[in-house]
Parts: C-alpha cells; structure tokens; sequence
C-alpha cells in the first residue's frame, strides 16, 4: 500500500522531518487490529441486547415468523376450530402464564361485521358446551357487537371488530405473551 506524503504548507519552503514523522501512516497491525474492532462493534450492534430488544427487532425489521404452537389444552383448540368455521379472520392464542396474566390464554380473532362477530361467538360458546361441557363465566359485549368477551377462568376468547381490535391493540397490550398465529388459509 502505497504511503501519500503531506504537502508542504504554503508558509514554508521545505518539508521538515518532523512534519513527516507526526503524519506517520499506521503500522499494517494497528490498522488490522482497528479494522477487527470495527467489524466487532458492526456484528455487536446487530446482536440485541435482551429478549425484549430481540422482539422489538424482529417486530420492526422483518415479518414475524410464526411460533409453531405447542399442544394447546382441548378447550382452546376447540374454541379455535369453531371460530375459523365461521370465517373468523387474523387467529391469535396469546399464552399468558409466564406474563403473570389473570388467566392462562387469550384466544383473539376478528370479524367482518357485527352479525359475523355474534356468529362467531355464539359458535364458540356452543360448541365448547356441547362437546366439552364448558360454559363461559361471563359474557360481555354481545348487545354492542363490536368486542365481544367470553370468560372461560383458564382462557379468554375475545372476538373483536376489525377497527375495535386495532384501537385497544391487546397484542400490544400483553407484548411480553408468548404469540401463536393461526392462518385464514388454512381454515
């Protein structure tokens, strides 16, 4: 590699020594121990530094892979399969028992309109009766439509309106929930 020599200033006629010397090129091993520590700091910077920096990242940069869902417990899968035969869109189970919820499971999904919303929850409170003998605790916003709940003590259905669901953002509410996404195609 070829070493460029400073140009003299114009003030004086002849380069001193000392000029030279205190523009000394660095030596080939400082140079590649520098060129080390920056790719060092480069792959650094694109490690996050938490679990929470890991999600956040992986949120923002790239679409999110699906976590392949572990055995869920009957009466959620059962919950899941009843809302999807009504067409019910955008399937999440949030599992909550390492996020120190109220209850174990969130199941959330969304309709088109207020009719399908019932539909949709009317499907999943019968059918979890009759093939389980589950019935909800309590019951809330079926008069409104927009956000209907479905208390089961160990999960939670939520059936949501399009708008409704994007406006309180309860997957951006319990963000520290495991997620597991169930595709429309596949209903």
């Amino acid at each position: 590699m070829a070493t460029r020599r400073p140009r003299p200033s114009k003030t004086s006629a002849a380069p001193s020594s000392k000029a030279v010397s205190s523009k000394a090129v660095p030596s080939r091993a400082a140079s590649s121990r520098a060129a080390a520590k920056a790719a060092s700091l480069k792959t650094a910077s694109l490690k996050p530094a938490s679990a929470r920096a890991a999600r956040r990242a992986a949120s923002t940069d790239a679409p999110a892979t699906p976590v392949k869902p572990p055995r869920l417990p009957k009466a959620i899968s059962t919950a899941i399969e009843a809302a999807r035969d009504k067409k019910a869109l955008d399937t999440v189970v949030l599992d909550l028992r390492k996020a120190d919820g109220f209850t174990d499971f969130f199941v959330i999904c969304s309709g088109t309109n207020a009719r399908q919303i019932t539909a949709i929850a009317d499907a999943v409170r019968d059918t979890l009766k009759q093939q389980l003998d589950e019935r909800p605790a309590g019951a809330e916003g079926v008069k409104s439509s927009e956000w209907i709940l479905l208390d089961y003590f160990n999960f939670v259905v939520h059936v949501f309106s399009r708008e409704c669901r994007s406006f309180y953002g309860l997957e951006r509410l319990w963000g520290n929930a495991v997620r597991y996404d169930f595709s429309d195609e596949s209903a």
